[in-house]
């Protein structure tokens, strides 16, 4: 299950749901404008699929960026772009995946840096 603190993106141990949280994720930017999302995962992050089902689920949306493990075995670093529109459906798709095997992780950091351009789609890191 996913927590996230709605007012700086930090991990609290409120009740939000996967869709709520996903909306304060991707932030409110304006319909077709590209963004890009610097974000910290920590929890049940590693072992778990968590990169591959990002990749997975940002590459159906049209999404581009990356993912990749943190050394400490607690986090993973993501930079996702697309529009408002497919970040949220980023969120939407991936919160589906994990239905069934829910895993517990917060978004640690979430920040917005300027855009990438000319990036095929999404990949997992090493």
């Amino acid at each position: 299950m996913l927590h996230t603190d709605t007012t700086d993106g930090r991990g609290s141990s409120d009740d939000s749901s996967p869709t709520s949280a996903a909306q304060d994720a991707a932030g409110m930017g304006a319909t077709g404008d590209v963004r890009r999302l610097h974000l910290v995962f920590r929890g049940e992050v590693q072992g778990v699929g968590f990169r591959w089902t990002s990749s997975r689920c940002a590459n159906s949306v049209g999404c581009t960026g990356w993912v990749r493990n943190e050394p400490d075995w607690q986090t993973v670093t993501m930079e996702l772009q697309g529009t408002q529109e497919q970040i949220s459906a980023f969120f939407g798709a991936f919160a589906h995946a994990y239905a069934r095997y829910p895993i517990e992780y917060v978004i640690d950091e979430k920040e917005d840096i300027p855009p990438v351009e000319c990036e095929p789609d999404f990949r997992v890191r090493y």
